[in-house]
């Protein structure tokens, strides 16, 4: 009877520690022959599906996030008044006052004085989160959004998503002048606004020993960007000199 139990509980631990090796975190970075981007391509399969439009206070535009309805597996209950029925969810976004969240493929924007909307971008990416700088625009006037996206399957794994490098993004409210401001394969760290000087101040981290994760022996960068310059330029500073 002793050696059975030993030899369950053995059991025991090797499917425990088995579990264990295969949730072990997927690498942000893998290298084959070169850190090249490995292109994604757009999954056909997907049902494409809008948020209802939300404004930003003192801005003329509405934002529609975009993104893939999503099927659960039906385990969880839908509840009176959510957006969920069954194992579908109709919800793509979350919105804060100044920030939208979510794992989006796109906004489209639209003039409050129009019924057409055109996209931020006509790239795939994945857009986590979306935020108006409402200090910035009641200082200065200008309007601009702020992004953390993915925007390249850095893990080769074929598909776009959480599991791949983030970087910043900034536009104008109305979508235009567009563009990416952290280096390509530096992982966004995080960013800060200092009004004092209107200016976007963020880090990044980059995989400088190529093993595929960003631990304590990568190389933290450290840029900010002058939000009252006509174009935005990315400016690197180093804190400890």
């Amino acid at each position: 009877m002793k050696t059975f139990i030993n030899a369950v509980l053995l059991l025991i631990l090797v499917v425990t520690f088995g579990c264990k090796e295969d949730e072990k975190e997927k690498p942000k970075v893998t290298y084959k022959e070169s850190p090249a981007q490995v292109e994604v391509k757009k999954d056909t399969t997907q049902i494409k599906i809008a948020d209802l439009p939300i404004h930003m206070e003192g801005t003329s535009f509405l934002l529609h996030p975009i993104g893939d309805v999503r099927v659960y597996d039906g385990s969880s209950k839908s509840s009176y008044g959510s957006s969920s029925t069954s194992r579908v969810s109709y919800s793509i976004s979350n919105y804060n006052r100044f920030e939208i969240t979510g794992y989006l493929n796109n906004i489209r924007f639209q003039h409050l004085d129009s019924t057409a909307t055109r996209p931020l971008t006509d790239k795939i990416v994945i857009i986590q989160t979306a935020t108006f700088l409402n200090t910035i625009a009641e200082k200065t006037k200008k309007q601009i959004l702020v992004y953390s996206i993915s925007d390249m399957d850095t893990n080769k794994d074929g598909k776009l998503d959480a599991n791949d490098i983030k970087s910043l993004y900034i536009s104008e409210i109305s979508g235009n002048h567009f563009m990416k401001l952290s280096p390509d394969f530096q992982e966004l760290i995080d960013w800060n606004l200092i009004e004092a000087k209107n200016r976007l101040y963020f880090r990044t981290t980059e995989d400088t020993n190529k093993n595929g994760d960003f631990d304590k022996d990568d190389t933290v960068f450290y840029y900010f960007v002058d939000l009252m310059d006509k174009e935005w330029k990315l400016n690197e500073y180093k804190p400890f000199h």
